[in-house]
Parts: C-alpha cells; sequence; structure tokens
C-alpha cells in the first residue's frame, strides 16, 4: 500500500471478541490485550494499518478461544466454514473469503483476495484452494471429540431450532420446509475483529468469523460483506461489526457508520444511531445483540454495542491497553 512520506499522527487500533451476554472470560481478555499489544507494536514501527489489522486478528484466530479460526464453530453437517474480510481507507481496497475451510488464519486468505486478485470476495471451494496456491498455514483436522460436542450441543440446545428441523429435512427428502426463528439462547457469536489508524493516517478494518448455530451450510454472514461487517475510508473513518450477520446485512451497518462519520458525527454519535435504528427496525437486532468498533480518521474512536456485553479494548500507546465487556 503506497502511503504518505511523513507519519501525520498518533496511532490507535481497537479490537473486539464478540458482542452478546456472555462475559469475557480470563484467558479471552488476555488473549485480546495480547492482540492488541501485537497490532499496536506494528504502528508503532510506522507498520501499515492493514498489517496491523491483520496481525491482531490472527492471534485471535489461533488461540481457539473464539469463533474465528482455530476455535470456529461446527457446523450442521460437521464440517468447519469460515468467513473473513479486511479494508484499506486509501484506495478503498478489500478482499473476503466465505465458506473457507482447514485454513488456519482465513484473515490473511482475504488480505491474498486483496492484494493477490483483481477480486473483492472468492467463496468455498476456492478460496481454500487459493489458500493452498499461497501455502497459508492449515488448521488441525477436525477431532472426533469435537463433532461429539456439536453433537451433543445440537442434541441439547438445537432440538427446536428451525434451522435444524430444515436442515434434517434437507437431508431427509432433498426439499425445503419449515423455517424457524435464530436461537435466543445464543450468548455471545465471539465473531473477532479489529480496525487501526497507521501513523500515516491511512484507516484499516476487518473481521474473522466461523459463523452462528446451527447455520445451514452455504449461509454466509455480514462479516465477508463489505460495507456490512466492515468498512474503511480515509475520507471518514473504519468499522468492524459484530453481532447477529443477518440483522448487520439488512442495514449494511458498517457503511451506513461510516457515512454518518463522513457527515460530521462523532464516532459514539454515529455508532449509537446506528444500532438505535438497527434495534428498531430489525427484531433481532434488539433480541440478540450486536456492537461496533468505530474509529474516525483523526483518530477519535467508540466501542458501542445494544448487546448485554461486548469484548473489546483499544490501545493509543497511552499507559495500558484497556480490555473490558461492557462499553456503553
Amino acid at each position: 500500500m503506497t502511503r504518505s512520506k511523513r507519519p501525520s499522527g498518533p496511532a490507535v487500533i481497537l479490537a473486539h471478541g464478540g458482542a452478546g451476554a456472555k462475559a469475557l472470560t480470563s484467558a479471552q481478555e488476555e488473549c485480546l490485550r495480547l492482540a492488541i499489544v501485537a497490532g499496536y507494536e506494528l504502528l508503532r514501527r510506522r507498520g501499515a494499518a492493514t498489517a496491523a489489522v491483520e496481525e491482531t486478528i490472527r492471534i485471535m484466530e489461533s488461540s481457539g478461544l473464539f469463533n474465528a479460526g482455530t476455535g470456529a464453530r461446527l457446523q450442521l453437517d460437521g464440517a468447519r466454514r469460515m468467513d473473513a474480510a479486511i479494508m484499506e481507507g486509501r484506495h478503498l481496497r478489500a478482499g473476503a473469503v466465505a465458506g473457507i475451510e482447514r485454513v488456519r488464519h482465513p484473515v490473511s486468505a482475504a488480505r491474498l483476495v486483496m492484494e493477490k486478485t483483481a477480486h473483492v470476495l472468492i467463496v468455498g471451494a476456492h478460496a481454500t484452494r487459493l489458500a493452498r496456491h499461497f501455502k497459508l498455514d492449515r488448521q488441525a483436522p477436525i477431532t472426533e471429540a469435537q463433532r461429539d460436542t456439536a453433537q451433543r450441543l445440537t442434541a441439547t440446545k438445537g432440538k427446536q431450532h428451525g434451522t435444524l428441523m430444515l436442515y434434517r429435512k434437507w437431508v431427509r427428502e432433498g426439499g425445503p420446509a419449515g423455517r424457524g426463528p435464530l436461537p435466543r439462547w445464543i450468548t455471545r457469536e465471539e465473531t473477532v475483529g479489529a480496525v487501526a489508524l497507521d501513523l500515516y493516517g491511512n484507516l484499516a478494518a476487518g473481521a474473522s468469523t466461523g459463523g452462528v448455530p446451527f447455520m445451514l451450510p452455504g449461509r454466509v454472514g455480514d462479516t465477508p460483506l463489505i460495507g456490512c461487517g466492515v468498512y474503511a475510508d480515509n475520507e471518514a473513518g473504519a468499522v468492524s461489526m459484530t453481532g447477529i450477520g443477518e440483522s448487520i446485512i439488512r442495514l449494511a451497518a458498517a457503511k451506513e457508520i461510516v457515512d454518518r462519520l463522513a457527515r460530521g458525527d462523532r464516532p459514539a454519535a454515529a455508532a449509537r444511531r446506528a444500532l438505535d435504528k438497527l434495534v428498531k427496525r430489525i427484531r433481532t437486532a434488539e433480541e440478540i445483540g450486536v456492537g461496533a468498533l468505530v474509529l474516525a480518521r483523526d483518530g477519535r474512536f467508540a466501542i458501542r454495542h445494544s448487546s448485554v456485553r461486548m469484548a473489546a479494548g483499544y490501545w493509543t500507546g497511552r499507559g495500558e491497553p484497556i480490555v473490558a465487556d461492557r462499553f456503553r
């Protein structure tokens, strides 16, 4: 990425590990803190915002503590499929993958799409093939213990879930039937994401996820959809969303917030107004909640969520990184 010749101001990084009702564990808190420190260290050494976002997310993907990378949940057919996206704000370049499998760092695959192809989004087996072509680290195979755990969860909490019934109908008869709501017992999606402002005034945003419980194979959430889960524009700001993707997609929430920044809203106001609109217009946003990292081009930022909690943190290089699960 082409950058200005001289640093223009202080660096800032924010990261999240999902919005919902479940409290942040001590292990997740420490991982989030380490990820923020690693990302900021790249910024401090005059690294690009894109690199800082990627590194921050990679650490969370590797941990197994979040619903991303090695910690991504299994889908109804026992496979682990993941989505990720990254975007830089100077030239509005973006890359994303959806339904990628057996890759340790989906966010790095997304960056490859952005930097090594003429495309924005690559899906399924083709995304996996691209990652293999560039020799990205692979995930360890799914173990029988992991499959057993997923099956027990399906049996206990997913028995009456409409999507599960639909999937079983597909398997038995090859045709759709029925429809059900998203499960109300979801406690936190644990999608991971980050936004950063580097010393040259460039912004970037990214996110990575393993999806939601009982999702049909082939379902794609907001994370890899540019303007929905992530957006970055040096002329306004950068946003990374978390929560139920179906709600976020219907408002194109990340672009909505960035557009509000462009019109002069402060980060907290832009986030609040967009989340209020989500809750007012879309029921699942109220029932389960969504969250946003918002970083303006001048370094001002906000972490806001309509959920009970949101695992997130930030660092401006002063004092210690701040990590918590409540910001509103």
